[in-house]
C-alpha cells in the first residue's frame, strides 16, 4: 500500500500548464510557484515533468511537503520512498560483466583481491556522492551540464564515449541473459526477444513508479548471492587475508588486467549519468539530498557485499579445486553455471544461473536508461520516465533502438565472440573511468552551478588521488599488454612512486601559487569564502542561459587535451589487442 505523508500538491506532478506555457516562461513558473508553496526546485529544471509529487515504488510525498521529521518512524518512512535511484544504479553495477570478472577473479586469484573491492567502495561512494548534488541542486542532467560549462567539443567526446561503451555495455547484458537461461536449455531466439520486450514495456508505459518497482524487485533478486556464497561453505580466515594487498601468484599483466576490469566493472561511466538524471525524472530536490545520500550509501555497502560475496563463491568453489582449477580456463558464464553445477551440484548451479539473470536484467534495465537520459540531455529532447511515448518520442525511440540493436547482435554472433567480449568491456569501462571523474570533479568546483555545494578540499584531494591511481592502473595495463616481457611488479612499483613524487613536486606547489594569486587578487586564502555566506537551503543552480561562461585556463584545457588523447591511444590499442586475440 502507497504511503503519502502530506495532502497531495494542487499540481500533482503536472504543474497544471501544458509544455509550451512552461518552455516559454520556465524561471518565472517555477518563481510563482516557489512563492506560492515554498517549493524546493530552482529555475533551471528544463522539463515540466520532472517537477511535482515524488511517487516512489513505496508511497509519495508532495511537493509542498516542508514537514520537519523528527521521529525515527518518519525518516524511515521518507528514506522508503526516496530510496531508489542510489540502489538501482549500484546494483545494477552488479550486471552480468560483474558476475563475470567478480567471479572469473574469484576462480583464478581465490579471495586474494578483497582489497580491490574495499578500496572501491570509497571510489564508488565519492563519484556517485557528487552525482547526487549535482542532480538535485542544479535540475538539470549530467550530460547538459558538460555541454553548458565545457562546451559542444567535450560533449560530444564525453556522450560520444558513453554511447559506444554503453552498447558494448548492453551487449554484456544480453550476453548473460542468453548463457543464464542457456543453463535451463532455453534459446537465445527465445530468451533474448523476450528480455528485450519486457525491457521496454515496463520503461514505456508513461508511469516511473511501476519501472521503479520493476527494478527494485530485481534488486531483491540480487540477494540470491547469499545462498550461493554459503552453498561454497566459505571460510573466514581466507576471507580476511583477502583484505591485505596482494595478488595470489604475484603482480602480472594477467592480474592487473583483471583489477582494471573489477574497477570497470565496480565504477562504471554510465552510472553518473544515470543516477543524475534519475535524481531528477523522481523529482528529489536538495530538501531531500541526505535521504538520496543514504540510498546511495546503502546502495555502495549492497553492491561492495555482493561483488565480495561473488568472488568469495568461486574462490570457495573453483579454486584450486581438481575438476575446476587453474588449469581450467575461465571461459564464460555458462561455462561458469556448469563448473559450479559440476563441483557444488545442481542446486548451486540453478542458483548462480538465476544470479546471472537477475544481473543482466538489471544492468541492461539501468544501462539503457542511462544511453537514453543522455541523449535527451544532449539533443533537448523530453526525456522522463513520467512520460510516455507520445509525449517523448525521441527519449523512447532512442531506448527501444539500442535494445533491439543490441538484441540482434547478440543473437547473431557466436558463443566464443560473446563470452570474450564480456571482460574487454569491463576493461574498457575501467580505462574511461578517469576522464569521466575529471570531468565530475570540475564540475563539483565550479561555483556557478553549486554554490556553496561545491566541494571541500579534503574532497578534492581524495577524487585527485582516485584519479591518479585509475590513470597509472590504465598505463600499466597498456604496458603490459603491449610488452608481454615487462615486469608488472616492477612497474607497478615504478609508476605509483613516480606519480606520487610528481604530486609533491608539481601538485603542492600549483596549490600555494593558486592560494598567493587569491590574496595578491585582494581576496582570501579560503577559496569558498565566497560561497560559504551562502544559504544552502535555498540556493539553487540560475537557469541555463543566465550563466555566465566558463573560463577555461590554458593549463587546464592542455591537462584535458593530454589526459583525452592518452585515452583514446590506450583504448585504440586494448581494441586492437582484443581483435587480435578474436583472429587468434
Amino acid at each position: 500500500m502507497a504511503i503519502r505523508l502530506s495532502p497531495p500538491a494542487r499540481h500533482d506532478g503536472s504543474l497544471g500548464i501544458t509544455d509550451e506555457e512552461f518552455d516559454h516562461d520556465r524561471a518565472g513558473v517555477l518563481t510563482r510557484l516557489r512563492a506560492e508553496g515554498d517549493i524546493d526546485f530552482g529555475p533551471a529544471v528544463l522539463d515540466p515533468a520532472h517537477i511535482g509529487d515524488i511517487r516512489g515504488s513505496l508511497g509519495t510525498i508532495s511537493l509542498r511537503d516542508r514537514a520537519p521529521r523528527r521521529t525515527w518512524w518518519r525518516r524511515l518512512l521518507t528514506f522508503a520512498i526516496i530510496m531508489g535511484p542510489g540502489i538501482i544504479v549500484m546494483t545494477g553495477d552488479n550486471d552480468a560483466g560483474g558476475v563475470q570478472t567478480y567471479t572469473e577473479a574469484g576462480q583464478h586469484y581465490g579471495n586474494s583481491m578483497m582489497w580491490v573491492l574495499a578500496a572501491l567502495f570509497v571510489v564508488l561512494f565519492a563519484a556517485q556522492e557528487m552525482v547526487t548534488r549535482l542532480g538535485a541542486v542544479t535540475g538539470v542532467g549530467h550530460a547538459r551540464l558538460i555541454r553548458e560549462r565545457f562546451g559542444l567539443f567535450w560533449n560530444i567526446f564525453s556522450v560520444g564515449d558513453l554511447f559506444v561503451l554503453n552498447f558494448l555495455t548492453l551487449l554484456t547484458e544480453f550476453i548473460g541473459v542468453n548463457f543464464a537461461l542457456a543453463y535451463f536449455g532455453v534459446s537465445k531466439t527465445i530468451s533474448i526477444p523476450i528480455a528485450a520486450v519486457m525491457l521496454f514495456t515496463f520503461a514505456a508505459t508513461g508511469n516511473f513508479r511501476r519501472w521503479e518497482r520493476f527494478m527494485l524487485t530485481f534488486v531483491a533478486g540480487s540477494l540470491v548471492f547469499i545462498p550461493c556464497f554459503f552453498l561454497a561453505r566459505p571460510q573466514i580466515g581466507p576471507i580476511a587475508r583477502g583484505f591485505v594487498p596482494g595478488v595470489q601468484g604475484g603482480v602480472t599483466g594477467t592480474a592487473i588486467l583483471v583489477i582494471v576490469a573489477i574497477v570497470g566493472t565496480t565504477v562504471a561511466p554510465w552510472q553518473l549519468f544515470f543516477q543524475q538524471s534519475n535524481i531528477l525524472d523522481k523529482r528529489i530536490s536538495p530538501r531531500w539530498l541526505q535521504y538520496e545520500r543514504a540510498d546511495t550509501l546503502f546502495g555502495c555497502i549492497i553492491t561492495t557485499v555482493a561483488a565480495g560475496g561473488m568472488i568469495a563463491f568461486a574462490a570457495f568453489a573453483l579454486n584450486r579445486t581438481r575438476a575446476y582449477g587453474p588449469s581450467a580456463n575461465y571461459a564464460d558464464s555458462g561455462w561458469f553455471n556448469d563448473a559450479i553445477r559440476a563441483t557444488l551440484g545442481s542446486t548451486a548451479g540453478t542458483l548462480a544461473a538465476i544470479m546471472l539473470l537477475v544481473a543482466a536484467v538489471l544492468g541492461a534495465g539501468a544501462v539503457s536508461l542511462s544511453t537514453s537520459y543522455a541523449f535527451g540531455d544532449s539533443f533537448g529532447q523530453k526525456h522522463s520516465l513520467h512520460r510516455t511515448v507520445r509525449t517523448a518520442p525521441v527519449f523512447y525511440f532512442a531506448y527501444g533502438g539500442q535494445i533491439v540493436m543490441a538484441s540482434l547482435v547478440v543473437l547473431l554472433a557466436s558463443s566464443a565472440v560473446l563470452g570474450t567480449l564480456t571482460q574487454w568491456v569491463q576493461v574498457l569501462a575501467g580505462i574511461l573511468l578517469p576522464s569521466a571523474i575529471l570531468f565530475l570533479v570540475l564540475l563539483c568546483n565550479d561555483k556557478t552551478i553549486l554554490g556553496p555545494w561545491v566541494n571541500k578540499t579534503w574532497q578534492n584531494v581524495v577524487d585527485f588521488t582516485i584519479i591518479g591511481v585509475l590513470i597509472v592502473l590504465s598505463m600499466i595495463l597498456v604496458v603490459t599488454t603491449l610488452f608481454t616481457s615487462v615486469n608488472a611488479k616492477a612497474l607497478t612499483e615504478v609508476l605509483f612512486a613516480a606519480s606520487a613524487a610528481a604530486v609533491l613536486v608539481i601538485g603542492a606547489p600549483v596549490m600555494i601559487r593558486s592560494k598567493r594569486r587569491r590574496i595578491a587578487a585582494g581576496g582570501s586564502a579560503d577559496r569558498l569564502a565566497d560561497v560559504r555566506q551562502l544559504d544552502r537551503s535555498t540556493w539553487r543552480m540560475p537557469p541555463l542561459d543566465q550563466l555566465p561562461k566558463p573560463v577555461m585556463s590554458p593549463l587546464r584545457m592542455a591537462g584535458l587535451l593530454l589526459l583525452r588523447g592518452y585515452l583514446i591511444a590506450s583504448v585504440l590499442l586494448i581494441t586492437i589487442k582484443i581483435f587480435s586475440n578474436f583472429i587468434h
